[in-house]
């Protein structure tokens, strides 16, 4: 179930206002000096939550951030590692955790905001708890590492919490304002490890159990024997034979998985 949210931000005006549940950022900034109106349309996916978590190698990362739904704790939390070990996963688990305790919270995937103004960063730490994700795309503008190292400062002064992830670590991720970067170097920085196979055998198991299908375990081997060996790969693929499984009405036997990757390599 996906959760839809709208903030407002009137940033000429000063006024903030959070409606409903705050949780995945809908944004809609009225910016009078610019004379435009900028409006964001985002969700979290709340199946992302740490019940649905292997944790495996990782225990450390989940352990920092469980507290946080709870407000039992003041900080600044970095997460870094190779795409699919699940940063993005534990960042909407955070805030889902806070939002279903009634704490305001606002998830960003900067991916997909950089390319709009920085303005959208202002006013926000008034929220509770505030995550950005895909921090290795601030390295593309400098008005964007700005907002993000004033951001910093004003949550740390309102005591709010701050959670990251990035592609690296701090000092690796090309930014060009030192500050920020010694921002980052400052907060709790942790790095998140693939999963090895038979965690990988339990997180797909457990992914198809809540999407109400079955997975024989023939067929999970036979994905970690011929893909790649990437928990965020694995989902996504789930996705897919979730998807040709429905349309097709067949069982996710090892002799329709071929089929439907050899398809997909096909096209």
């Amino acid at each position: 179930m996906l959760k839809r949210v709208c903030i407002e931000v009137l940033v000429a005006s000063g006024k903030f206002h959070l409606q409903g549940d705050v949780g995945m950022a809908g944004i809609e900034s009225n910016d009078r000096r610019y004379g435009r109106q900028l409006a964001l349309n985002f969700q979290w996916d709340e199946r992302c939550d740490f019940a649905g978590f292997v944790v495996g190698p990782n225990a450390e990362a989940v352990a920092a951030l469980e507290p946080i739904g709870k407000g039992d704790r003041r900080c600044v939390i970095y997460l870094y590692g190779e795409s699919g070990v699940g940063k993005s996963h534990l960042l909407q688990a955070a805030c889902s955790e806070a939002s279903a305790r009634g704490r305001t919270v606002v998830y960003l995937p900067l991916a997909q905001l950089v390319s709009r103004s920085p303005r959208l960063l202002q006013e926000l730490e008034r929220v509770d708890v505030v995550a950005l994700d895909d921090l290795g795309c601030l390295a593309e503008t400098i008005e964007w590492q700005q907002a993000t190292f004033h951001l910093f400062n004003r949550l740390q002064d309102a005591g709010r919490e701050l959670l990251l992830a990035g592609p690296r670590r701090p000092a690796k991720l090309g930014l060009a304002l030192p500050d920020l970067v010694s921002r980052l170097q400052g907060a709790l920085v942790l790095r998140l490890e693939q999963l090895g196979d038979e965690d990988n055998v339990l997180a797909l198991h457990w992914r198809a159990r809540r999407r109400g299908l079955e997975l024989p375990r023939e067929t999970v081997r036979y994905l970690l024997n011929h893909c790649r060996r990437d928990t965020g790969y694995f989902f996504h693929l789930l996705d897919e034979l979730d998807a040709a499984s429905l349309q097709t009405q067949r069982r996710l036997t090892v002799p329709f998985v071929k089929k439907v990757l050899a398809e997909a390599n096909n096209d």
